[in-house]
């Protein structure tokens, strides 16, 4: 049988075990007596510009949704009609962000963290466990958390959870492209390719844009 470089479902722990599919991973851990378990993922803890934002879902183990995987695996057009069907045939599902002001004030992890805390406190059906994307629990999660390595590819509810933080993030990003077409942020989601570099050259910083993230950039401290 194929093995696989995988986090074990009883302890969390990088272990050698038979390769499992991302839904098989998740009734593991309901066999232990969980009722409710959520996967927890975030989108755009890398940008130059935009919130960061988290989403928490609850699956129906035994009712799977084909192709959940890794949002970064799969295409946009794919991604969007994930979207529509993980919002439609979830047991209960929650997209939150943290704001830039958030970002600046905090630094972009503890603004993360607080995305995903809000995510799943947004949750309709309480969970019993949060399994996390990452090696790091939020603090004061309001449910007991497992961390997950590579959990978007592992686990169908992380992976999940990353395609509703990844779409919805993408959505907010080409709607401030309308407000601030000369940065182009349809094309790149605020990301720093080199054409936002450019941009962001030519033009300076926008409203929406991280100012902690822009020093080595423009050369110079941002207030």
């Amino acid at each position: 049988m194929k093995t696989v470089h995988r986090t074990d479902v009883r302890t969390s722990v990088q272990t050698e075990g038979p390769a499992l599919s991302n839904y098989e991973y998740d009734r593991a851990i309901y066999a232990q007596g969980y009722r409710a378990v959520c996967g927890v993922d975030e989108a755009g803890r890398g940008p130059l510009a935009g919130p960061v934002f988290a989403a928490a879902v609850i699956l129906n183990p035994q009712e799977e949704i084909p192709g959940l995987n890794d949002s970064k695996k799969l295409s946009e057009k794919r991604r969007e009609e994930l979207f529509g069907e993980i919002c439609a045939r979830a047991v209960a599902w929650s997209v939150a962000s943290a704001s830039v002001a958030e970002i600046e004030e905090l630094n972009i992890l503890q603004a993360t963290f607080l995305a995903m805390r809000r995510a799943v406190d947004g949750l309709s059906v309480p969970p019993d466990l949060a399994l996390i994307d990452g090696n790091q629990t939020p603090p004061g999660l309001s449910v007991p958390a497992r961390t997950v390595v590579k959990g978007d590819a592992l686990s169908a509810s992380i992976g999940a959870a990353s395609i509703l933080a990844k779409v919805s993030r993408d959505r907010l990003m080409k709607e401030m492209d309308g407000l601030y077409p000369q940065y182009q942020f349809a094309k790149h989601k605020g990301y720093g390719t080199a054409l936002h570099t450019a941009l962001l050259r030519e033009y300076g910083p926008s409203p929406i844009h991280r100012l902690s993230f822009l020093k080595k950039i423009l050369g110079e401290e941002q207030h």
